[in-house]
């Protein structure tokens, strides 16, 4: 007995021409990431405190934060704020300072924004005290970029290894059009960039090789299996053999992630959004940026030693 789905994301044999739209997807790709590395540079991220340094407060007000009087308060103690901001409910702070010479002055200004604190909203708790130095931060932003490098590195060798050198190509090109679009996302959203979103985009690119690399595999398959067709037939029953598959995986972290971009805190919330961003880019541009890629690189080469199969003559009826 066979049971139907109730939902079925995608019909099955599906027939997409995918590669009638790989110049468009291909511009837009190239517009996008373009976009992405101006916003890099202006307004640029929003650096966090790992990365920036100085000292971040997290305070909880007894009621809905008076910004207005918390911010008088400060003045009145002499405390200069780089921002502060709501984050959460209306009752949750957070408050941001320069970084301090020595552990002395830290300690001193950090008192100094409690007793404003309590002065303008009595019963107002600190939650959470970080402070990291220039140097620490430098450090750690330097480790930062190196992992995501490296990261790089690595998906090109394991792909080059596995498939042929046009795969291996197409993926990490895709893969850094995917990064630039998400440091992009981050520079537009202000989501603040930290170790936490060096771990998001290193979660980006994870899930989105592993997608590239079971339509890739298919691909491979169907060069083997059908060894007259054109490259570019091949390419779209490649992706509509697998469109399912990468649909329903793509929906399944995306539900999963849902709940944590909308409820999951300061903490959480960030990375979720990130991830949910990621899980689009990333399943997006396996169909309209990799597979493209791969049609344009390897079209004379993959076929290069492929000829059709030569028909036998028809023999006259009698």
């Amino acid at each position: 007995m066979f049971y139907r789905p109730l939902i079925r994301l995608v019909p099955d044999d599906t027939r997409i021409h995918f590669m009638k739209g790989r110049y468009l997807g291909l511009l837009g790709s190239a517009i996008l990431s373009t976009l992405s590395v101006i916003l890099f540079f202006h307004p640029g991220l929003n650096l966090g405190l790992d990365f920036a340094g100085g000292i971040v407060m997290e305070a909880k007000t007894p009621g809905p934060a008076d910004f207005t009087g918390l911010r008088a308060a400060l003045v009145e103690k002499g405390v200069h704020i780089s921002g502060m901001q709501r984050f959460g409910d209306a009752s949750d702070v957070v408050v941001r300072l320069e970084e301090q010479k020595t552990e002395a002055g830290t300690q001193q200004v950090v008192e100094k924004v409690r007793a404003a604190f309590e002065q303008a909203q009595p019963g107002t708790r600190i939650v959470r005290t970080d402070a990291v130095g220039a140097a620490v931060s430098k450090e750690l932003f330097d480790k930062g970029m190196m992992a995501l490098g490296i990261s790089l590195a690595m998906i090109l060798v394991y792909i080059w290894f596995r498939f042929e050198w046009e795969f291996a190509v197409g993926a990490v090109a895709t893969l850094i059009l995917d990064l630039t679009k998400a440091i992009g996302f981050l520079a537009l959203t202000r989501l603040e960039f930290d170790l936490v979103m060096i771990g998001a985009l290193l979660t980006v690119l994870g899930y989105s090789t592993n997608d590239k690399v079971v339509v890739y595999d298919r691909m491979r398959e169907n060069l083997r299996k059908y060894k007259a067709m054109p490259l570019r037939d091949l390419i779209d029953l490649s992706i509509n053999e697998t469109l399912a598959r990468t649909v329903g995986t793509s929906m399944t972290v995306f539900l999963a992630a849902l709940p944590l971009a909308l409820f999951g805190g300061s903490t959480l919330s960030g990375f979720a959004w990130v991830m949910l961003f990621g899980i689009v880019v990333g399943t997006s541009s396996s169909i309209f940026i990799a597979a493209p890629i791969l049609l344009l690189l390897g079209e004379h080469r993959l076929r290069k030693n492929v000829k059709a199969p030569v028909k036998a003559p028809i023999k006259p009826t009698p």
